[in-house]
């Protein structure tokens, strides 16, 4: 490690060409992943798969996910990231040719073709447990300290762009070749990660022997920025799980409009509010974008039309769209170096968490509320119970943003 200390830079600038490396690579594996979820349920309805089979068949992804975090960040605290960020690209890869193949082996066996595809949905979820943490703990090597929050911003555009646009990219593909086709170009992409992960120059760092050690699975210094995540990520989850039934419910056509908006409006904010957090600090800019996402929800609450609808995406971009990456970063510079691995795997455990959970909560005060005003005030709550844990702890923030950039 003295050798490579010698020789290692750190970066001036955002846009090297390691952060260039990485950003492409999460894009890649973010753009496999969201083409896939999007088309997984309708590929198993074609293979006559009953309703709560689709259910046990997409959930499975997120359980996996969630469980692995806890070894995700202990090995990253052990073990080369690049090489890890490579395995995660194997095993997704590896999924995917496994759902294209599962038709084909169901039949060489006389197994159930879904019971299959559940198997390798769990590794599915095995690799994006390691994939998406790794590029967080990896790009933290590679931006400058002073323009932190601003690369986290760009960071998190390349998840932007693949929530955007893959979707529709996989319904055109799907209709272009079919499924099988379709998984095996999939497979493809995530072959493509494993070569820029490979490629990528990492920082040297003291290493943390591999154990399973609760101080070593979660970083018990980002802890209290991951259950913010999890509050303001479960009020988001409404979103996902219940706009287009709320719409559909009020007579509001073109609401699937609301995600394209949001996506757009994304893109131009991330940086900005990253720039505004390096100069205000995350308090000052974190209270304002989790009381942003509470309000973006109300307003679709009362919501009559699609443009009230839209202004909604808008807010919600600066919202939930603004904190999400401030709260990646915060959870980073929390914690010591070597621990980076198990700060970047405990945001997401937060995050994860709340993504199975949240649609759970908010189908209870649905069926409590109905698709009401009332519904949408209630599952905004969770956001202004973030804004008022930020503030309360505002004065521990400013000293970890602090110790950050002092940090050798």
């Amino acid at each position: 490690m003295d050798n490579k200390a010698k020789t290692w830079q750190p970066p001036e600038k955002i846009w090297n060409i390691m952060f260039i490396g990485i950003f492409f690579a999460n894009m890649a594996m973010n753009l496999g992943q969201q083409m896939s979820n999007s088309m997984l349920s309708l590929y198993a309805r074609s293979l006559d798969a009953p309703a709560d089979q689709i259910g046990q068949l997409m959930s499975m992804f997120a359980v996996t996910a969630l469980i692995f975090l806890f070894v995700s960040g202990p090995a990253m605290n052990a073990y080369n990231r690049k090489y890890l960020l490579a395995f995660a690209s194997v095993m997704m890869g590896t999924a995917y040719l496994g759902f294209s193949l599962s038709p084909t082996v169901a039949a060489m066996t006389g197994g159930n073709v879904i019971s299959i595809m559940k198997c390798f949905r769990l590794i599915q979820g095995i690799g994006n447990a390691f994939g998406n943490s790794c590029c967080m703990a990896i790009v933290a090597d590679v931006l400058p300290k002073d323009r932190f929050s601003s690369g986290m911003g760009y960071y998190a555009c390349a998840q932007v762009v693949s929530q955007a646009i893959g979707p529709t990219v996989g319904i055109f593909l799907r209709d272009l070749m079919g499924y099988q086709k379709m998984y095996i170009l999939f497979a493809g992409i995530m072959m493509i990660t494993f070569v820029i992960a490979l490629c990528i120059r990492i920082a040297p760092r003291e290493k943390i022997p591999f154990n399973l050690k609760p101080d070593n699975m979660i970083a018990k210094e980002a802890l209290a920025f991951a259950g913010v995540t999890f509050l303001i990520a479960l009020a988001y989850t409404s979103v996902n799980a219940f706009l287009l039934v709320y719409a559909e419910e009020r007579g509001i056509t073109g609401s699937s409009w609301f995600f394209t908006v949001y996506c757009g409006t994304m893109l131009l904010t991330r940086p900005f509010i990253g720039k505004m957090t390096e100069k205000y600090g995350f308090a000052k800019v974190g209270v304002p974008c989790a009381l942003a996402t509470a309000l973006s929800l109300a307003m679709i609450g009362f919501s009559k039309n699609l443009p009230m609808l839209l202004f909604a995406a808008i807010i919600n971009a600066f919202g939930y769209g603004g904190i999400a990456p401030m709260l990646q970063s915060l959870c980073l510079k929390a914690a010591p170096m070597e621990k980076s691995g198990s700060a970047a795997s405990t945001y997401y455990i937060g995050l994860d968490s709340a993504t199975i959970v949240g649609p759970v909560i908010c189908g209870m005060v649905a069926n409590v509320f109905g698709y009401t005003e009332l519904m949408w005030l209630t599952v905004a709550a969770p956001c202004v119970l973030g804004a008022l844990a930020i503030f309360l702890i505002r004065g521990k923030i400013g000293r970890i943003e602090k110790a950050f950039l002092e940090r050798q």
